[in-house]
This record gives C-alpha cells, sequence and structure tokens, in this order.
C-alpha cells in the first residue's frame, strides 16, 4: 500500500490526485485498526484450562441445552473476536452467552429473541473435549484468549 501511494505521490500534483488522496487514506484507516487491535491483545489473557468451578458455565465450555420442545443442541461459549459464524460456536457478548454465563447444570434459563423469549435447560457442561449434542468443532481446543480476563 505504501508503494501505491508514492508512486501516486510521483505523479506531481498532489491535490488532485485521486489515487494518491484514497492511498493516504487507506493508509490511515489501516494504521487505526492496527493501533486497535493492538490495544486489544495488550488486554487479553490465554485461558488454557477448565475453571475452578467446571459446574458453572464460563468461557470455553461446551453447553448443551434443552428447549421446551426437548430439541437439544450443544454450544461452546467463545470470545466475540472468535466465533466468526463457526458452528456452534457463540460469543459470550450474545444475548445466548450472556444468559448462560456462570449458570449451573439444571439451570433454566430465558432468551429474548427477535420471535419472542425462549427457555431452555441446562443439560451438560463440559471443557476440553467436544460435548455431545449438535454442531461441529475440533475435539481439543487450543488454548485461546479472552479479553480481560485471567
Amino acid at each position: 500500500m505504501t508503494q501505491a501511494v508514492s508512486e501516486a505521490a510521483a505523479q506531481g500534483d498532489r491535490s488532485e490526485n485521486a489515487e494518491y488522496t484514497y492511498g493516504k487514506r487507506r493508509l490511515r484507516e489501516i494504521d487505526s485498526r492496527v493501533r486497535f487491535l493492538r490495544k486489544r491483545l495488550d488486554g487479553m489473557v490465554v485461558v488454557d484450562g477448565p475453571p475452578s468451578d467446571s459446574k458453572r458455565v464460563f468461557f470455553g465450555a461446551w453447553v448443551t441445552l434443552e428447549s421446551q420442545d426437548g430439541t437439544e443442541s450443544s454450544y461452546r461459549i467463545v470470545g466475540p473476536d472468535e466465533f466468526d459464524m463457526a458452528p456452534a460456536y457463540i460469543s459470550m457478548d450474545s444475548p445466548l452467552g450472556r444468559a448462560l454465563m456462570r449458570r449451573s447444570l439444571d439451570d433454566e434459563v430465558t432468551v429474548e429473541l427477535p420471535g419472542g423469549a425462549r427457555k431452555f435447560v441446562i443439560v451438560e457442561i463440559t471443557y476440553g473435549a467436544r460435548s455431545s449434542g449438535t454442531g461441529s468443532a475440533p475435539s481439543a481446543p487450543p488454548p485461546t484468549k479472552v479479553p480481560g480476563r485471567s
């Protein structure tokens, strides 16, 4: 990108040079994004093991839920930068993720969804190995980073 800006600058009058103006703007956007990501990395902590209370839902847990109609589904609670539309991964900041955090086995959770409120019961909580149920994911997840958690 810097080479493209240099080439555009070499073409003469910069005030009417659209390539130069666009290139400089793009460089500022990239620089801004790099600063943002560096700040995020400074606040992250590697989470490479289960929490002290593995009977409660925390970051990294596989949670199997049973809906009111008896359907079971499993989800892994991940950080907001990790979910990236991966199957069965939900962000800890999503409505369902927030409702599940710190809950225990057999707790009932209510989640407000666009179609109305839905109730679920937590039927299984596991850490590390993939829990049984729907969705797919690696069986031994690598250590992950979570913003500001220790």
